[in-house]
């Protein structure tokens, strides 16, 4: 049996939950038991927690607000399609085309498991970004705790939607320092609205061990992108497989797939056309994710924090080699 878990507010409390095959009502997980217990717990006991649930007092979806699905220990993000790169790489580093290294091995880099925002909440504009950006992902979420994890023994509980929110003219600054995305991508990720478990996904699988899930996004109601996720250069088992090479990964730890390729953000676009067209978002935007088999995110784009400016330029440093009075 297949499970959708989520954490929801209600009435000012946050609770772990399971969704009706009809995604109509959500039932509490009792004793305050979170998603991330669920995920550490293991497939089948939290299997039999959800059908326990099931059984249980229930609540409206319209009347709850999507959180995040879980409090992951980390968030890794991966860069893991080709066309995206391909297109993006022109935008945001003024170079042309794949560099020879992404073949050889995937990428990532860590984000800020504290920016995780819900399924409709507000994003606001990166403090000081003239050019906000979507990134259209699908995460899958560890199942078990593993060191140096070979693909066959990588085990993925489930699956949600994954919004790699970024600001590209932070990004540009930092990535040309050879290090980065930090503040470019750090100000907010979505993740929801649900937590589906892997086995729901399986009929999706094609002969190459890759989820053919399509997935699409609009602004203000307005087509902009659309792939499937099979297009990834790794299927979701090696990701993991490598992020845990030489190292550990933790149940309950989120790895992104990288986004999608045709239009999965908007620096692809502007890559290959040379224009900022369409344009970077703006407050009052809302940009709508569907994924098949995991459901729909819809966030607005709000009004940056207001914040004094960033901190002065470097110190011109003399670089002594001893104390000076």
């Amino acid at each position: 049996m297949t499970m959708r878990f989520a954490t929801c507010e209600h009435r000012g409390e946050v609770f772990a939950g399971v969704l009706d095959r009809e995604g109509e009502h959500l039932f509490a997980v009792p004793d305050g038991t979170t998603v991330l217990d669920l995920v550490r717990s293991g497939l089948p006991a939290a299997l039999e927690a959800g059908r326990a649930a099931l059984t249980g007092s229930a609540v409206p979806v319209d009347q709850v607000r999507w959180l995040p699905p879980l409090e992951p220990p980390t968030v890794r993000d991966f860069v893991a399609f080709e066309e995206h790169v391909d297109g993006v790489v022109a935008s945001v580093s003024g170079r042309n085309g794949v560099v020879p290294e992404w073949y050889e091995a995937p990428t990532f880099y860590f984000t800020d498991p504290h920016a995780l925002v819900g399924a409709h909440d507000d994003v606001p504009v990166p403090p000081g970004s003239r050019e906000f950006d979507f990134e259209l992902e699908v995460a899958c979420v560890v199942g078990r705790d593993a060191a140096s994890p070979a693909p066959n023994e990588v085990e993925i509980f489930g699956y949600t939607i994954f919004h790699d929110w970024s600001a590209r003219d932070l990004q540009r600054r930092e990535m040309e320092v050879g290090l980065g995305p930090a503040k470019g991508t750090d100000s907010a990720t979505t993740l929801g609205p649900w937590l589906v478990t892997a086995d729901e996904l399986e009929p999706f699988r094609d002969a190459e061990g890759l989820l053919a899930l399509e997935e699409r996004v609009a602004v203000n109601g307005v087509e902009v992108g659309r792939d499937l996720l099979s297009n990834m250069g790794w299927p979701f088992e090696e990701l993991v497989a490598y992020a845990g090479r030489g190292t550990h990964v933790r149940a309950g730890d989120v790895l992104g797939s990288g986004t999608c390729g045709n239009g999965g953000c908007l620096a692809e676009l502007w890559g290959r056309s040379g224009t900022q067209q369409p344009p970077p978002l703006r407050p009052g935007d809302v940009v709508e994710m569907t994924v098949e088999g995991l459901g729909t995110t819809r966030n607005t784009v709000v009004e940056s924090a207001a914040l004094p400016p960033v901190l002065p330029p470097a110190r011109v440093r003399p670089r002594h080699r001893e104390r000076r009075p």
